[in-house]
């Protein structure tokens, strides 16, 4: 091939056809080559956290993590969270590993960090009398700074603010409560004045403070808690999280001012990150940090809530400041696998890889089922739901038939742990098992390997060395820590060589005049779509929400603004792609 092409770039007067349509084939072949070499070795992550979540210390036994706290410090990431048996560290918001402590109260909620002049201080929620600092935090030791602080309070957030030199405290965890900010003294940590209310909540106008998996509950006062400060070009952006933790709809807030302690103004894009929807849902209670590169990251806290209200995940999504200077986390597509950059990006679009959800209500045939647990229960897109097998014996096995040949590039095994008996940590709790791959259903290939793995990872997610060309995945049990062989999600990401859906178009847009916090949506069904992402916000240039409906081809969407001006457009996806709707609707 390089004599062909050396003889066309030379000017050859007798290059024939053949030889010019086989530099074309070459040459294209090339460029397909490099693209699938850039393609397998990007970095991929999956929400929610592959982190090793810890059951809880009491009865009944259920996985428990929330109300992240992440810093950037010195060069790496350090991760404090609630109920975990210490803190994460990672080196590239992909690996994680604990670390455990004496030095500080980590089996309080809701822990706070920030850095001033080159170490870490800490401190927790009910735990703020007592005020921590560490310049080692990898080795886990830390030093008392004070014990005085006279307030025991809710939901803590310490601020640094670099361009002052002062330090600022805010908290709040309340239903009818406000949030609440006071100055400290920077090397005493004392209280310098009274604290002062910054803003309540207010659910009969804004949707968003509204109870309930999908914000419905108007009889109920919404819980406000988790404040989170970010300084931003000269601007002071605070978020809060509302109405619950236990709830679908869990998300943040924010407002912003030109001085820590206040005025604050609502931004008019709110709730600034939202996901109710999917396999993972709510982004509530979290932080917003800077990345490596500079990347702004959102991390919060998703629910489950089924055996326990406080069952919970952590989620992580990117994060943007337009030239206005609003705000918003990127959820749209934020349980698919997304690209972990290596550089400064400048959209969403340069973190999603295209792959989409292969196993989405496909087939599936198991050793053997619990009754009430169906397989079904493992691709139905709902982390409150599951398939459990009747035993945790070895051999006990699921398989998911994805209906035709497909390219398989990252599987995400996230467990649901039935009947489980374990409590706190120890050396036992992890899973084994091998993922298998068939085109036929006949002869299988091993695709995935964890029959010696030692590391505890409840929502396991493997990206593939290289993608597998298969129809069929089979994963088998071989050990299981506690409980029954039981599967919440077996999600299959990838690509299927057909076309990609048609455009949806809206047929209806209402908005109630009694409840101008909901929008009632319906639009024609797409044929071969797997579902439709809703993309809103309060301008045409701005369409920062995401609602994604699998199947469905109607949705009231109840986080409205009742004093905004909306606008609609919606995307229509299968496991081909997405396609884009141009058209955008508006609702005064």
């Amino acid at each position: 091939m390089q004599a062909e092409l050396l003889k066309y770039q030379n000017n050859e007067k007798h290059v024939s056809y053949q030889s010019f349509q086989s530099i074309i084939s070459a040459t294209l072949s090339i460029i397909r080559s490099i693209g699938r070499e850039k393609e397998n070795k990007v970095k991929t992550i999956c929400n929610p956290v592959n982190l090793s979540y810890r059951f809880s210390l009491d009865s009944p036994s259920w996985r428990e993590a929330a109300d992240p706290s992440m810093i950037k410090y010195k060069g790496e990431y350090y991760l404090f969270l609630s109920k975990s048996g210490g803190y994460f560290h990672s080196t590239d918001l992909v690996h994680w590993d604990l670390i455990t402590t004496d030095s500080l109260p980590i089996e309080k909620y809701a822990p706070t960090v920030m850095e001033m002049d080159g170490e870490i201080y800490f401190t927790a929620s009910v735990a703020t009398n007592k005020i921590y600092k560490s310049a080692d935090p990898k080795s886990g030791k830390w030093e008392l700074v004070t014990d005085q602080f006279p307030y025991i309070l809710a939901d803590p957030m310490l601020f640094y603010d670099s361009d002052t030199d002062k330090v600022y405290l805010y908290y709040g965890s309340g239903a009818a409560t406000p949030m609440m900010g006071m100055e400290l003294d920077k090397k005493t940590f004392m209280p310098k004045g009274e604290a002062i209310p910054l803003f309540y909540s207010n659910a009969e106008k804004y949707g968003w403070e509204v109870s309930g998996d999908y914000n419905t509950n108007y009889k109920h006062t919404c819980w406000l808690e988790g404040a989170w400060m970010n300084q931003y070009k000269g601007k002071y952006y605070l978020q809060y999280a509302v109405p619950g933790t236990e709830f679908k709809s869990y998300s943040n807030g924010v407002y912003v001012s030109e001085n820590p302690l206040g005025p604050f103004t609502l931004l008019k894009h709110n709730p600034f990150s939202y996901k109710p929807e999917g396999f993972v849902n709510g982004t509530g209670h979290g932080s917003t940090f800077q990345d490596l590169y500079g990347n702004y990251w959102n991390i919060g806290t998703s629910t489950i809530s089924r055996r326990h209200m406080f069952e919970r995940r952590i989620s992580l999504y990117p994060t943007f400041f337009d030239k206005d200077g609003d705000v918003y986390a990127y959820t749209a597509w934020g349980d698919y696998p997304m690209i972990v950059p290596d550089k400064k990006i400048s959209s969403p679009q340069d973190l999603f890889p295209g792959w989409m959800l292969l196993s989405y209500k496909k087939k599936v045939e198991a050793s053997s089922t619990l009754e009430g647990y169906p397989t079904e229960n493992a691709v139905n897109e709902d982390i409150r739901t599951w398939w459990s097998a009747k035993t945790a014996d070895k051999g006990e096995f699921m398989t998911v038939d994805l209906d035709r040949n497909s390219k398989v590039y990252a599987i995400q095994v996230n467990f649901a742990d039935q009947d489980a008996t374990a409590l706190g940590k120890s050396d036992s709790i992890y899973y084994q098992y091998r993922i298998e791959e068939s085109q036929d259903g006949i002869t299988w290939n091993l695709l995935v390997d964890k029959s010696e793995n030692k590391v505890d990872a409840p929502n396991d997610y493997i990206q593939l060395d290289k993608p597998a060309d298969t129809r069929y995945i089979r994963i088998t049990n071989i050990y299981f820590p506690s409980g029954k062989f039981s599967i919440s999600g077996l999600r299959v990401f990838g690509k299927v060589d057909k076309p990609v859906p048609a455009t949806a178009q809206f047929t209806e847009l209402t908005r109630n005049n009694d409840n101008r916090r909901t929008v009632n949506l319906s639009w024609s069904k797409v044929n071969d779509a797997t579902g439709y992402n809703i993309r809103f916000g309060t301008q045409k240039n701005k369409l920062y929400h995401n609602y994604l409906v699998y199947e469905d081809n109607k949705v009231s969407i109840n986080i409205l603004n009742a004093d905004q001006t909306y606008y609609f457009a919606i995307d229509s996806f299968n496991e081909a792609g997405v396609t884009i709707g141009k058209e955008i609707k508006t609702i005064q």
